[in-house]
């Protein structure tokens, strides 16, 4: 039972309803029943994020065995036959999809399913073939809090997009970090990542300060579209600089330390920035 909880990625997946649950509640005044529906919205992105996750162990269970950090999973370590984890990512991926079309609504449904799809079919073997895999990834990395306000609203509007585009500028940080520290075990296990094709990292130090002044920008558009107020500005203000500051440090340093800070510095940023906006927002 421990190694499909596991299996599961639950850090990923609590991360997902946190962010699916700032954006229904941001998405509009609830109606009758919208505390149902939050739970419904909310039991069906996890059983479906949860699954992707396991089709990524089930897809990426060779390259796993390759790397200290990822050998001692259910599959590279032996415990589990990959056939029961197979079935297990499907039926929690299309459980949790037709969960959210019953009980919530299609779009819902529609923008879950899709993020799975480009999970687990584009950015899962991409990582074997481009660079690019971190800017594709992190556009289902961004999605819950769209399909959080299209449960709550049934409509796609512009607060959406900009908590997409918040959540899409936040990852890019947060994973180069990653990438760097694990530079070595990426290029074992064969991962094209940035710093895997180009080891000297220039390019992905100019993504890191490029991103996070991105971020300054779009997370402060709330504010400006009355989803939130002067509180959440300066907050969002303050925690942007904190991350900026955080990747210039990085971008000189090069060091596994200042990578350490800015995954630190990434970790804080996000669930403060959410606790700000929802404050402020009245909930």
């Amino acid at each position: 039972m421990n190694d499909y909880i596991q299996s599961m990625k639950p850090r990923i997946v609590a991360m997902v309803l946190v962010t699916a649950a700032i954006g229904f509640l941001l998405g509009g005044p609830p109606d009758h029943g919208a505390w149902q529906k939050l739970l419904f919205c909310l039991l069906g992105m996890a059983a479906a994020a949860g699954g992707s996750a396991a089709l990524n162990n089930y897809l990426e269970r060779d390259v796993d065995a390759r790397m200290d950090r990822t050998r001692g999973r259910a599959l590279p370590a032996g415990r589990m036959e990959p056939v029961a984890i197979l079935n297990f990512g499907v039926l929690a991926t299309l459980g949790g999809v037709s969960l959210l079309v019953w009980k919530v609504n299609l779009l819902s449904g529609f923008i879950v399913l899709l993020t799975a799809f480009l999970y687990v079919l584009v950015y899962t073997p991409l990582k074997r073939v481009s660079w690019l895999n971190t800017s594709i990834g992190a556009i289902p990395g961004a999605l819950p809090p769209v399909a959080g306000w299209a449960a709550a609203t049934g409509r796609l509007d512009w607060g959406a997009w900009v908590l997409f585009a918040i959540l899409f500028a936040w990852q890019h940080p947060h994973f180069y970090a990653i990438a760097w520290i694990y530079q070595r075990q990426y290029a074992a296990a064969g991962f094209k990542m940035l710093p895997v094709v180009e080891p000297d990292g220039e390019r992905m130090f100019r993504h890191i300060i490029g991103f996070a002044i991105l971020l300054l920008g779009v997370s402060v558009l709330p504010a400006f579209m009355g989803m939130a107020g002067r509180v959440y500005l300066a907050g969002a203000l303050g925690l942007g600089l904190f991350m900026l500051i955080a990747g210039i440090r990085m971008a000189r340093g090069r060091t596994h330390l200042e990578s350490r800070q800015l995954l630190r510095a990434s970790i804080i940023y996000l669930p403060c920035l959410l606790v700000l906006i929802a404050l402020d927002a009245g909930w």
